[in-house]
């Protein structure tokens, strides 16, 4: 006689499945530790930067940059010139983002339409203005084509940078439409609408909120390419720094600073977009 006995198979426990304690898991999640690694990460750099300083003999003169920013004369803030700097870049950038958008959406349809002319001259445009430095081009439309065309300063800078911008956006743009099922196009002319009305209230609607997270991420590239611009003597941001550089010798704190403005700038459109995104985002 075969005797069979059947046990009941106990979990083994395992390092993956054995109790965490709930303190532990609590600090885990903690935005604490985030804060906490943070300052650490500050404190390292500023380590580097004050030892690196000591060895090559520079002397920290943060007290003097407070009034690059403002002043204030007879209780009136005043702004000072990496201020008034930044304005004109916020202001070249803005203006520049209008122009990219309106250029990359053109080009973007004329690249999917069925006209072979249309597409080829939107490609040939893509890939010359993705395959060339931005330098090059501020240089090639200001000292070239602004003689013919009568362009100042600034809106050579304007076009330089709406042009560069516009390529890759017309990209993005592009894979934004083709993400948007083809059935819901042919649904929209079996409805009755034509070519315009589909794009208008079909397809682009879908296409910005999948090309959202890409186009703030050009957004803040435009914000930091527009830096080039000061090579033709544009007083943005950069050359303000340089010639406040050039006459106090503050090269470490100018630079920093202006680096810090510039990361403000690009975290504010970081959480724009991200805000953006999720209030676009689908139920």
């Amino acid at each position: 006689m075969i005797l069979i006995i059947i046990m009941n198979p106990q979990p083994v426990s395992t390092p993956m499945n054995l109790p965490f304690p709930a303190a532990l898991r609590r600090l885990s999640r903690s935005p604490m530790i985030d804060v906490f690694m943070l300052l650490a990460l500050g404190a390292g750099i500023g380590t580097v930067f004050v030892s690196g300083s000591q060895g090559i003999g520079y002397n920290w003169q943060w007290y003097r940059i407070p009034r690059y920013l403002w002043t204030i004369d007879a209780g009136d803030l005043i702004a000072g010139p990496l201020v008034h700097g930044l304005l004109v870049t916020l202001q070249l950038s803005a203006y520049s983002l209008v122009l990219a958008l309106a250029i990359g959406l053109t080009a973007a349809v004329l690249r999917l339409s069925h006209s072979p002319l249309a597409s080829l001259l939107a490609r040939i445009y893509v890939e010359l203005m993705r395959n060339t430095p931005l330098l090059i081009q501020i240089f090639f439309i200001y000292f070239v084509l602004g003689p013919l065309l009568g362009l100042d300063r600034l809106p050579a800078a304007l076009l330089s940078l709406s042009l560069f911008e516009g390529a890759y956006i017309a990209e993005i743009l592009r894979s934004g439409i083709l993400s948007v099922p083809h059935q819901q196009v042919e649904a929209s002319y079996s409805l009755g609408l034509g070519t315009y009305a589909t794009y208008r209230k079909v397809i682009l609607p879908q296409a910005f909120r999948t090309a959202l997270p890409p186009l703030a991420s050009q957004t803040i590239s435009l914000v930091k390419d527009s830096a080039l611009v000061s090579t033709i003597a544009i007083y943005d941001l950069t050359m303000h720094a340089q010639a406040i550089i050039a006459e106090t010798f503050l090269t470490f704190e100018i630079w920093l600073t202006v680096a810090a403005l510039y990361l403000m700038i690009t975290i504010f459109l970081s959480l724009a977009a991200g805000a953006l995104e999720q209030r676009l985002k689908l139920p």
